[in-house]
């Protein structure tokens, strides 16, 4: 009853004001204990409405309204006109009570996530209601949230895509991830006092972390300080992962939303179950498993564009590697940003390849007119500030992308199978180096201990065996060789019978990448027939200086001269693979580098034709300027005899008023003789008539 009292004329001051008038002679007792109860109502309301700064290292905590225990009045002794105004006022609050729930609702979900640093004290009276029936329904989603998310998971969802609403968005990212209670929270005031290897790091990129927003922009500021707090406990927690700069911008999205303890478990259910972890790993690994897999659908999706990435040698990981990494908390504006961070929280990184792509199809027109430098320019001048107006046609555009799980899973099969088979490459390289150099070293000792040494038959017919597995092998490069000349010529024959341009134009760059490696086969074969040759002849040479010498039988030399060639071919051979991998790659960098010099080229001569219409267009603003100065400084001459003259002028007016002036001065010098003069007189005709009456 006392609350309800209470309500009602804090929230109708004008009836307050009414009825004070009417009974402020009967009842100021009365009043002054209603005056009283109001000012402590207002503070405790005050104070559920958790503010930044006061949210940041407290949590809400229910308060209880305690009345006095004595009023001035009782009730029992107030007059029956009393009593009809109390019973107005409660009627009044009971209409009032039916729109207060809202507000009932913010509060009891704020007693339960506690405060936030994201709020508004007077937000609950300017809410429409619309907004007022979404706090409603979120309210309850939150109170009823463990059968809510069995039982309703697609719509919450659907509400999740349309906005979490402002005031509900701390406790709801944290009932998403299931970080309400985790043991990790315990240990947070233990990890801030331990000293973390990251600590300078983390320091140094403090302040490039929304270096634009009010709470992080100072230097050693509240903001930076429990931004280093909380990337300082989780480099301890997982050291592992340590740190890495584009987590902080997600650790700073939770800290404008929750407390530092709160933001931290909710980071860290982030790293464990959203990928994440995987991500700032310092391998990268599933970041390059991202790339793939939307490179990929920009091929199947976006083909033409595709084609135009790769003719400008416009790589996914210049442009998307930020996006999967901050979840477009560097792209776009927070306020979108946070929207989409909405999303990532109930579906995981899926929103990103989403949203991702339906970036690409709308720029897409756009994107292929831009050269390198220019597509990077628009991914960072203009997309940004595309959806300034709202987010909504963006994530619209993004639900219309197709995507699907089982092909990402393909995909990332079809990953790892390249990324092992690279691995085996990069092993098999180093176990053909290691052998190369324990070759050289056998051929050293051979020929230190050629004197000395015995073979056996059964090591002869190995070597030879092994002889035979090296001229295999040649012969399997020479296959293959004939095969790809096979191929070259296949393409030609489809090149003849595809009169489009655009097929003509894609094989021709087939014909040119086949054309390219075989002939680096041819080279690299001819390399090593000419090597083959020319240790056949020096080792034929060493024989036949050791021959007469040793006097070795003729199956000792055949031995030897096995054993040499067999060394020879299979050192050469593993040269000649890392030597061809070497040229390829120099091949793709020089192709790389000519393409940059054609652009930059070609940017260059448009460079000069606008510095040449500019040139033109400036000396004609320079004869333009010079007209002007010219009449400028006739103008000027012109003022300047002007204000000769007004000098002149002037100088004669002062000498004019300096001559009135003196005239003035003797005129009242004048004046004041004749005033002494008369003076004189009246005191001498004073002094007569004393003198006459005196005698």
């Amino acid at each position: 009853m006392v609350t309800t009292k209470m309500t009602a004329v804090f929230r109708n001051p004008n009836r307050r004001q009414v009825a004070t008038d009417k009974v402020a002679e009967k009842l100021s007792s009365t009043l002054s204990w209603v005056k009283n109860t109001v000012s402590h109502t207002v503070s405790q309301m005050a104070s559920q409405v958790a503010s930044p700064s006061a949210s940041l290292h407290t949590t809400s905590s229910s308060t209880t309204l305690s009345t006095p225990t004595q009023s001035p009045s009782s009730p029992s002794k107030l007059s029956p006109d009393d009593l009809e105004l109390l019973a107005k006022l409660e009627e009044q609050n009971r209409l009032i009570e039916t729109d207060s729930k809202s507000l009932r609702s913010v509060n009891g979900s704020r007693r339960n996530s506690g405060s936030s640093l994201v709020s508004s004290s007077s937000a609950s009276s300017n809410l429409s209601h619309l907004e007022e029936d979404s706090w409603i329904l979120w309210g309850r989603i939150v109170n009823e949230w463990d059968d809510v998310r069995k039982k309703k998971e697609k719509q919450v969802k659907e509400l999740v895509r349309k906005g979490i609403p402002h005031h509900f968005r701390a406790i709801v990212w944290q009932l998403l991830c299931d970080a309400q209670t985790m043991p990790v929270k315990d240990q947070y005031s233990e990890l801030l006092k331990m000293t973390s290897p990251c600590e300078k790091l983390i320091r140094r990129d403090i302040a490039r972390t929304y270096p634009e927003h009010n709470f992080f922009k100072e230097k050693d500021s509240l903001g930076q300080e429990v931004l280093f707090n909380v990337m300082k406990a989780y480099s301890l927690v997982d050291r592992e992962v340590g740190y890495c700069q584009g987590s902080a911008f997600i650790v700073g999205l939770l800290l404008l939303q929750m407390p530092e303890e709160e933001a931290f478990c909710v980071f860290f259910k982030l790293m464990q179950d959203y990928r994440l972890r995987e991500l700032f790993k310092p391998s990268m690994a599933e970041l390059g498993l991202c790339m793939y897999q939307f490179e990929c659908m920009i091929q199947e999706y976006l083909p033409e564009l595709f084609v135009h990435f790769q003719s400008q040698s416009f790589h996914t990981s210049m442009y998307a590697s930020s996006w999967f990494l901050t979840i477009f908390l560097t792209t776009f504006p927070l306020p979108i940003a946070t929207r989409i961070f909405d999303i990532f929280m109930s579906e995981g990184l899926e929103i990103v390849f989403r949203v991702g792509l339906a970036l690409l199809q709308m720029n897409q027109a756009e994107l292929m007119q831009l050269d390198m430098e220019g597509m990077l320019q628009h991914f960072q001048k203009v997309i940004p500030h595309q959806f300034d107006g709202g987010p909504e046609k963006l994530i619209q555009s993004a639900y219309q992308v197709k995507y699907n799980s089982k092909k990402m899973k393909k995909l990332e099969k079809e990953y790892t199978t390249i990324k092992t088979k690279e691995m085996e490459e990069q092993g098999e390289i180093k176990r053909l180096r290691t052998e190369n150099r324990l070759l050289k070293q056998r051929i050293e000792t051979l020929e230190k201990h050629k004197c000395s040494s015995t073979y056996n038959e059964d090591f002869v017919l190995q070597l030879e065996k092994e002889l035979v597995q090296a001229r295999l092998s040649e012969a399997e490069s020479q296959c293959a060789l004939k095969e790809m000349q096979d191929k070259v010529l296949d393409i030609e024959k489809k090149n003849n019978s595809f009169p489009d341009e655009n097929n003509i134009a894609r094989l021709q760059e087939e014909l040119i990448a086949v054309k390219l490696r075989e002939a680096e086969a041819i080279m690299g074969l001819k390399e090593l027939r000419q090597q083959v040759r020319d240790l056949e002849e020096h080792w034929q040479r060493h024989v036949a200086r050791t021959s007469g010498r040793w006097k070795d039988p003729p199956k000792r030399n055949a031995v030897s001269e096995l054993q040499g060639e067999l060394m020879s071919i299979r050192l050469r051979e593993a040269e000649t693979q890392a030597e061809m991998r070497e040229m390829k790659q120099r091949m793709m960098e020089m192709e790389t580098q000519n393409q940059i010099n054609s652009n930059q080229l070609r940017r260059a001569e448009q460079e000069v034709t606008s510095l040449q219409e500019k040139v033109c267009s400036l000396s004609v603003k320079n004869k333009g300027l010079l007209a002007q100065l010219s009449e400028a400084k006739r103008r000027q001459a012109e003022i300047e005899c002007k204000n000769k003259e007004e000098v002149m002028a002037v100088r004669l007016r002062e000498a004019d008023s300096i001559a009135a002036v003196a005239e003035l001065q003797q005129h009242i010098a004048e004046l004041e003789i004749q005033k002494e003069e008369g003076k004189l007189k009246d005191n001498l005709t004073g002094l007569t008539l004393s003198s006459t009456f005196g005698s």
